[in-house]
């Protein structure tokens, strides 16, 4: 499964937390600069879109969520927490393969 991450300077242990649900191909951008927005777009071969909204501003979160709506991938909003992110994660039905 393919992951798009935007927030977030560093991952830390979510990345591999991640690969935990069977989440391998991970992209990442942190989407603190302008021109983040601007350049913005979601791969082709993404199935999920993560948003990290205390690393992000209302502009770039407004358009990362209308173009997942646009490519119909789902997208997941929460804190730069495994904690935040795991409780998202359950509650779209997505499972670890542990």
């Amino acid at each position: 499964m393919s992951v798009m991450i935007v927030g977030a300077d560093h991952l830390g242990n979510i990345k591999k937390n991640l690969q935990m649900y069977g989440m391998c191909d991970i992209d990442h951008m942190s989407g603190r600069m302008v021109s983040d927005r601007k350049k913005f777009s979601i791969p082709r071969s993404t199935s999920l879109v993560v948003v990290l909204t205390d690393f992000v501003n209302h502009g770039t979160a407004k358009n990362v969520k209308e173009q997942a709506k646009v490519q119909g991938v789902q997208t997941i909003f929460a804190k730069r927490s495994w904690c935040s992110l795991a409780k998202q994660l359950e509650k779209h039905q997505f499972l670890a393969k542990i």
